[in-house]
């Protein structure tokens, strides 16, 4: 893969921090290295009275859950964390030989590129400081809504947010998985029925008495 194609496969991985089309964008760029059927990521807890914080695997379009993925087929990557480890796992359907040791030298390769943005989203997973100003600002909005006696869409709603946030249009497209155009045609939508014209006048009636 060149750079031009790659770079921006790396832009939409990491655009999709936090959100459920992370596994999904991980898996794509992995396997635009590499010839894989699935892939699992995990983080596992340091103490065994824990319970796992993350597991999901994603399957590729030729392999269903059900596969049957072969112990030498299998490759793990592992970063370890405090007492807690992140796990990257790919693999090959009904695989008699596994990985070539020039694949596994080339996910070695590529592995500082994956393993911090695994960190990342399970970061961004985790409760903290910025998820619960993101969960007041959404509860304030919500609140706001239902004192003026307003209703939004699920998409206003999001867009909405997104601009209180300080997200451009083009990012909330890319977060959301929408068009740009998209956006901005919730946007003014949900405009119209609060009464606003932009940002500012958006963050007046957020803020505003009664």
């Amino acid at each position: 893969m060149n750079s031009k194609q790659l770079y921006p496969q790396i832009g939409k991985v990491i655009a999709s921090t936090g959100s459920h089309q992370f596994p999904r964008m991980l898996h794509d760029l992995i396997q635009a290295h590499l010839a894989i059927d699935a892939m699992q990521i995990r983080h596992l807890p340091g103490l065994p009275c824990e319970s796992r914080l993350f597991d999901e695997t994603v399957f590729s379009s030729q392999a269903q859950p059900g596969s049957d993925f072969n112990d030498p087929a299998r490759l793990h990557r592992i970063c370890h964390e405090g007492n807690a480890r992140m796990e990257i796992q790919v693999l090959r359907a009904d695989s008699a030989y596994g990985f070539s040791s020039f694949e596994r030298r080339h996910l070695d390769a590529i592995s500082p590129l994956l393993l911090p943005m695994l960190e990342k989203h399970i970061d961004a997973l985790q409760p903290g400081p910025e998820r619960h100003a993101r969960e007041n600002l959404e509860q304030r909005f919500v609140d706001r809504l239902a004192q003026s006696g307003l209703k939004l869409s699920e998409r206003e709603r999001q867009v909405c947010l997104g601009l209180l946030a300080g997200h451009t249009a083009p990012q909330q497209a890319e977060r959301l998985a929408l068009k740009v155009n998209t956006v901005e045609s919730y946007l003014r939508r949900a405009a119209i029925k609060l009464g606003i014209s932009g940002r500012h006048s958006l963050m007046r009636w957020m803020y505003a008495e009664g």
